[in-house]
Formats: C-alpha cells, sequence, structure tokens
C-alpha cells in the first residue's frame, strides 16, 4: 500500500529534469557509468544478494516521478523473469539470503524475489509467470487486507485468504507487512509490538506454519537508532527471523538480517537498468538516501518534500 508521507526517497526528484520524464539521472549513471565500471573491476561477478522489491504486476503508470511507481506490466515481468532464469539466477527464500551472506554464497547467483502489500494481481499475473519459469517468490502480506472476499483499498484489490493459502501452496513464501500498513515509526512501541505480534499470528493460524519474514512499510528510518533497536528487538521476540526494508542496495554481510536492503522494480525498469540494478549498479544510491534521512533528521528545508511512500 502507499499514500502521501514524507520519504527519504522524496530526495530522488533531483535525478530527474523538471518535464523532462525520459531523462533520469540516477538512470543514466547505473546504466552508463557505474554498472560498467564494476562490471571490468568485478569480472562481471557481484558479492552482494539481489532482493527485487515489486509491489503490483498490472498494466498502467502514474503521473509521479518514475522512482515512485509501483506498477510493473506483466508484459515486462515476463522480460524480467526470463532475464534471470537465462542467466543462471537462482531464486531463494530470505533464509538462504541470510546465509549465503553468512557463509559467501551457497548458491550460484542467489536473488530474492519479493512482492510487498498482497495484491491480488499477483495471484492473476505473476504466479503463472513464476510458474512458467520455475521460481519462487516471498509475498508481504498485509494481515488487516485480507480477508474471505476481495477487499478494495483505493483502486487496489487484495487476494483472499484462500487465493493466500493456494499460493502458499505453490511454493510461495508469505511474509508479515503488519497488521494495517502504519507508518510505525510515528506509533507508540505498544502500537508498533501490536502491529508485529498480531500480523504474524494471524498468519500463522491461517497457514498452519510458522512465519519467519517481515517487511517493514514505508520508509524505512535507518537515521533513527533507537527506533531500530527497538523495532529489531520486537522482531526477535516474536519470532521472526529476517525481514526487509526500503533501504536501496543488495545484500550483504554488512546488513542487519531484521532490516536487508531491496532494489525497488517497476514499469521504468528495462532490462538495461534491471540488470545494472541486479549486478550492484543502483548500490550508489543509498548515499543520496542516507543523506537525504540525516537533513530530515536535523530538520533540513530539503526535508520538506511529500512522497507516496
Amino acid at each position: 500500500m502507499r499514500r502521501i508521507q514524507v520519504d527519504a526517497s522524496a530526495f530522488m526528484f533531483c535525478f530527474v529534469r523538471p518535464h523532462m520524464s525520459k531523462f533520469r539521472l540516477d538512470r543514466a549513471l547505473s546504466v552508463s557509468l557505474i554498472h560498467p565500471v564494476l562490471r571490468v573491476l568485478k569480472g562481471h561477478r557481484h558479492r552482494g544478494i539481489p532482493i527485487l522489491m515489486y509491489h503490483s504486476i498490472r498494466n498502467g503508470m502514474g503521473t509521479k516521478h518514475p522512482y515512485f511507481e509501483t506498477n510493473t506490466s506483466p508484459e515486462l515481468f515476463a522480460r524480467h523473469m526470463k532475464f534471470l532464469r537465462d542467466n543462471g539466477y537462482t531464486p531463494v527464500d530470505l533464509n538462504h539470503v541470510v546465509d549465503a551472506i553468512k557463509t559467501g554464497g551457497d548458491r550460484q547467483k542467489p536473488i530474492a524475489i519479493t512482492f510487498d502489500d498482497g495484491y491480488r494481481d499477483f495471484y492473476t499475473e505473476a504466479l503463472p509467470i513464476l510458474g512458467q519459469n520455475g521460481f519462487a517468490a516471498t509475498v508481504f502480506i498485509v494481515s488487516g487486507f485480507i480477508r474471505a472476499q476481495h477487499t478494495r483499498v483505493g483502486n487496489k484489490e487484495f487476494m483472499t485468504w484462500k487465493e493466500v493459502q493456494e499460493i502458499h501452496a505453490h511454493g510461495i513464501h508469505i511474509g508479515s507487512h503488519t497488521v494495517n500498513h502504519p507508518e510505525l515509526w510515528r506509533m507508540s512501541p505498544r502500537e508498533v509490538e501490536c502491529e508485529i505480534r498480531q500480523s504474524k499470528e494471524t498468519i500463522e493460524e491461517k497457514l498452519s506454519e510458522s512465519l519467519r519474514s517481515f517487511s517493514y512499510p514505508f520508509a524505512f528510518p535507518e537515521h533513527d537508532k533507537r527506533f531500530v533497536e527497538m523495532l529489531r528487538g520486537f522482531l526477535g521476540k516474536h519470532g521472526y527471523e529476517n525481514g526487509v526494508s526500503t533501504v536501496i542496495g543488495t545484500a550483504g554481510r554488512d546488513h542487519d538480517r531484521y532490516f536487508l536492503p531491496r532494489l525497488p522494480v517497476n514499469s521504468h525498469d528495462d532490462l538495461r537498468f534491471f540488470q545494472a540494478k541486479v549486478e550492484g549498479g543502483y548500490d550508489w544510491l543509498h548515499t543520496p538516501q542516507r543523506f537525504y534521512k540525516s537533513c530530515l533528521r536535523h530538520g533540513s528545508p530539503v526535508a520538506r518534500v511529500a512522497h507516496a511512500g
């Protein structure tokens, strides 16, 4: 789910010329400079493990900056999956990502494919494409939006519990994306713990299986060390083993297993840009992302930008 909020990623508006949506500095630097240099320096091998972040697999795009788009067309998603298959990537769950980070990689070219929210178009569009390629994925669901009948929030329709159970039976891993998709950073510790605990308990009851993974909704407040430590404690207390965030980058040894970075993907990611991302050519963007969050923390005027997060 996405709604207007102040987000560190709003800093990325700096990477597009006004009224010239065809030019993106983040794409130009990643595709034409960072990625080629990395390929030369690392001999075509990138040590980080990519964790892809998809949301909705449907046609149509919004009018916001391409960075903020959450739709990926079924046709382009199929091309992304074919690229991964043709280039020898092995889709794994987050447990394998954490293990591979610790050991230096126990599988050839591991990659994690994740989806936030639990939209019904995962069931109708993404699942068949994943099946055609022999791929599994992880879907982080907002437990309060999953019901016996289809629920709509805005223009997005969510899966039913029956459909969630069906995709789980097909090998799709299910994780928690909280109960109501709130801005946890703005909530009391008691409310945060409730969102984490209740979502896990509900999903485990519906699937009759323990749940291990958590996805943080909205922009992850990595600058707030006290909040991060509190959240880590709650996740460990309630039996979570790993998690992902909206921090940009590929996952490595220096990352917290509860807040692993991901690579946002949408309909603007042609195959050149997609390849640059999965091979580490987009990791550099975490630096301006952190800078913006630092400005936000210290009340800089640059922080007064609204973003659909």
